[in-house]
C-alpha cells in the first residue's frame, strides 16, 4: 500500500458536486493499494498514520497524534500512487484490480474507526474533486514496501 498523508486543517471529497467527505482537521490520506496487498497490510498501514505524531504540542514541536489533538481522517482512493511513470503516458497496471483493492480500503478505514477515530471518505472508482488546506504542510509518504 501507498499512503500520501498530508496534515489539514480542513479537508473534503465532492462527487458529482455534493460534498461526500468533510473533516475540519486530521489527516487527508491518499491511499493506493497494490496486488500485493493484504488486510494485515491494511492495519498495519492503519496503526502507522493513526500513531503519526505530526502535530505541535505546546513548545511548537511535532510531537502530537491524531488521537492527541482529536483529530479526523479523510482517505480518498488514489490508484494513481502506482503509477508506471517510465513513459510520457503513465500506466497504472502496479494499482490492484477493484475486487482486490475495494476490500483493503475498506478495511484501512474500518480499523481507523475501530481505533475510535471519524473517518469520512470519497467513492471508489468515482471522478472526485478533493480539496484541503495543508497545515504546515505536513506531507508524509508511505510505502509499506519499503522499510
Amino acid at each position: 500500500m501507498r499512503a500520501v498523508v498530508t496534515r489539514v486543517k480542513e479537508a473534503s471529497v465532492t462527487i458529482g458536486g455534493a460534498v461526500s467527505g468533510q473533516i475540519s482537521g486530521g489527516f487527508l490520506v491518499l491511499l493506493g493499494i497494490g496486488p500485493q496487498d493484504t488486510a494485515d497490510t491494511a492495519v498495519k498501514l492503519a496503526d502507522k498514520i493513526c500513531n503519526l505524531r505530526v502535530f505541535e504540542d505546546e513548545n511548537g514541536k511535532m510531537n502530537l497524534s491524531l488521537e492527541q489533538v482529536g483529530g479526523s481522517l479523510l482517505v480518498v482512493s488514489q490508484f494513481t500512487l502506482y503509477a508506471d511513470t517510465s513513459s510520457r503516458r503513465p500506466g497504472f497496471t502496479g494499482a490492484a484490480k477493484p475486487d482486490v483493492a475495494i476490500p483493503l480500503y475498506e478495511a484501512f478505514m474500518a480499523h481507523c474507526r475501530e481505533r475510535g477515530f471519524a473517518v469520512e471518505h470519497g467513492q471508489f472508482g468515482a471522478e472526485m474533486q478533493v480539496s484541503s488546506v495543508n497545515d504546515g504542510p505536513v506531507t508524509i509518504l508511505f510505502d509499506t514496501e519499503r522499510p
